[in-house]
């Protein structure tokens, strides 16, 4: 039987839509980030979100802290879902390879799961441009699934795709030579409430820009 051919990200998320939210839309990693992200942020902070998704809970938790967000994904579904779900928010239809901003002009960004889907060379890109894009003493929240794994096929929700990680301090070592300041990490086992889905490890790494 011929293999099937690997869903692009778009694909994925646009098939998934707000079942995503269903099965991933709250691990407490992302929570602990959220709430470590808010306790740094100056009032009104520009925040940028990688890989908006739904919007949930990212953008919409900042927002109602008072914070201005601009979401970036490459799903046209989940623009749509996240642009009702968080009317404040911003949400734009991009692939933060191709997208770009004035330096220094994010007081953080946040990057949820984003990178998995990307080759490591592009992962690296976007890091370097996060650098750039925040502002001095700016922030870095990160959440990945951590793992010495280069374009592997798996099945995420039913659907084929191809993963690309790196290991926590693989992934430290490419976050300090963007120009960042790592700050920390935190791990722990998250069970999707999902049937079929494994528990997977989350990884959540914090850094910044140096003054």
């Amino acid at each position: 039987m011929a293999e099937r051919r690997a869903v692009t990200a778009a694909e994925l998320f646009d098939a998934i839509g707000a079942g995503y939210e269903d099965a991933f839309g709250r691990p407490p990693v992302v929570d602990r980030a959220l709430r470590e992200l808010r306790a740094v942020l100056p009032p009104q902070a520009r925040v940028l979100d990688l890989g908006s998704g739904t919007g949930r809970p990212a953008a919409e938790e900042l927002t109602a802290a008072g914070h201005h967000v601009t979401g970036l994904d490459v799903s046209p579904v989940m623009v749509e879902l996240a642009s009702a779900n968080v009317p404040g928010a911003q949400f734009v239809l991009t692939d933060v390879r191709t997208w770009s901003s004035p330096p220094e002009s994010w007081d953080a960004v946040c990057a949820y799961f984003p990178f998995l889907q990307l080759p490591r060379a592009d992962t690296e890109a976007v890091l370097a441009k996060i650098a750039r894009w925040l502002v001095p003493g700016g922030h870095l929240s990160l959440v990945t699934v951590p793992m010495d794994a280069e374009d592997v096929p798996v099945e995420f929700l039913g659907h084929p795709v191809r993963i690309t990680s790196f290991t926590a301090e693989a992934l430290r070592a490419r976050v300090t030579a963007a120009g960042l300041e790592v700050l920390g990490t935190h791990s722990e086992v998250f069970a999707p409430g999902k049937p079929g889905a494994r528990p997977e490890e989350h990884l959540l790494l914090t850094a910044r820009r140096p003054e």
